[in-house]
């Protein structure tokens, strides 16, 4: 498999099998589409599960339980704060965290005894902490600002390093669907958006943009002294470019998704570390959804941005105008050649047969086109005997066995008249 793994990127590589990405773009960009709609619905309904540092309240982890039913905490919780809904999760095997809205410090310890009475823990196996809404505001302003600051940065280098800004604008488009894809995923999944989440994310946009730039790199390449050739288009080179890739780009996701598919699989729910939930998701998804837009997204959005360049356009028409001229001409090409060699055949034909006498067989011997020549040009002959007849037809008797071998040329043995005539 791995053998037959490795042929199929050399062939993608070498040009001599293709994948249809850029041809086939408007497919992956509605399957996008969908995927982003279907996602983002679901999400929508279940509503944003945003953790404590991002809404401010009131959090109690309570180490050393013997059950982790969270039907006492829940229980627990609303007796004391009748309008609350409490967030309840397990962290590790015997450790509960309950998170509330905003609590005084006298609240505050009232609910972490009825706590640690609720699970039959002592009271001091009960940690209290407290964020509060500026706080909260505070990182949520901050977060946002690093992102912008993140994509002005990368939107700048790319056009820099490119010397053109539609490659980074092809780059920022795959990016933006990474993130909707992440963040509409992660939605549904219902898991709590925490800083770790907002280090996943910062996170998949550096894989997301290493892979797209991979990609794009290998574009410029291929396009250097592109006007200076019509064997090939902008859109085709693109789509050499994005074959040539496609294998390292699974490759490395592969590789990349191994460790975070461990960290998600084994620490988060088998072990259930919870605190790696949150950016072992992001990153597993934004992975999974970088690798597929670096491939089959960006290449299309490239090419749709640059096809209306004046050159580029010109290129294309140049090319397909010498397809089209260079297909026909080499077909017609190669009748003309068929044509005349049949028409040179069948004169050098022609010419044979009128050097034989008439009622002679098509193939004669040597024999009896020099006896046919000397009797044409000497009319003194004197007329053949009957035993001269006979001599005559058992001569002959060889050429006609001679007819059924294959025919051969005698034309250089011909004798020739002082004119120049046979």
């Amino acid at each position: 498999m791995t053998a037959t793994f490795s042929r199929f990127g050399n062939d993608l590589h070498a040009g001599r099998r293709t994948v249809p990405i850029v041809r086939r773009r408007r497919t992956w960009y509605l399957f996008s589409l969908i995927a982003i709609v279907l996602l983002a619905g679901i999400a929508g309904l279940r509503g944003p599960n945003l953790g404590i540092e991002f809404t401010g309240g009131s959090e109690f982890q309570v180490a050393g339980v013997a059950d982790t039913d969270q039907v006492a905490a829940r229980d627990t919780v609303r007796e004391h704060l009748p309008d609350n809904e409490p967030k309840i999760t397990v962290l590790g095997r015997d450790t509960m965290r309950v998170q509330t809205e905003q609590l005084d410090s006298a609240e505050t310890a009232e609910l972490a005894e009825e706590l640690a009475a609720a699970y039959d823990v002592p009271t001091d196996s009960v940690s209290t902490s407290y964020v509060g809404p500026v706080w909260s505001g505070d990182i949520t302003q901050k977060m946002l600002r690093a992102v912008v600051v993140f994509l002005v940065l990368v939107a700048v280098t790319m056009a820099l390093y490119f010397r053109n800004l539609k490659s980074s604008l092809a780059a920022m488009g795959a990016l933006f669907h990474d993130m909707l894809i992440t963040a509409a995923v992660y939605g549904v999944v219902g898991f709590e958006i925490t800083p770790g989440t907002v280090i996943g994310f910062l996170t998949v946009m550096g894989y997301s943009l290493y892979d797209t730039i991979v990609v794009f790199d290998k574009v410029r390449e291929n396009v250097s002294g592109l006007t200076e050739q019509t064997r090939a288009s902008f859109a085709d080179q693109v789509e050499l470019a994005a074959n040539q890739t496609l294998v390292r780009s699974i490759n490395t996701s592969v590789v990349a998704l191994l460790p975070v598919g461990s960290i998600l699989g084994i620490g988060a729910f088998l072990l259930g570390a919870g605190t790696l939930k949150d950016i072992s998701l992001a990153l597993f998804i934004g992975i999974i959804a970088g690798t597929y837009s670096s491939i089959f997204l960006a290449p299309g959005f490239l090419v749709d941005l640059r096809r209306r360049e004046p050159e580029i356009v010109a290129h294309t028409k140049a090319v397909h105008e010498a397809r089209h001229s260079g297909g026909s001409g080499t077909a017609g090409d190669r009748q003309v050649d068929r044509s005349d060699d049949a028409a040179a055949d069948a004169d050098a034909d022609a010419a044979d047969d009128d050097d034989l006498p008439e009622g002679a067989d098509d193939v004669v011997s040597d024999d009896q086109i020099d006896g046919v020549s000397t009797s044409a040009s000497d009319e003194s002959v004197a007329p053949e005997t009957s035993e001269e007849s006979d001599q005559s037809m058992h001569a002959a008797a060889p050429a006609r066995d001679a007819s059924r071998q294959p025919r051969r040329s005698s034309r250089s043995r011909r004798p020739t008249s002082g004119d120049g005539s046979r």
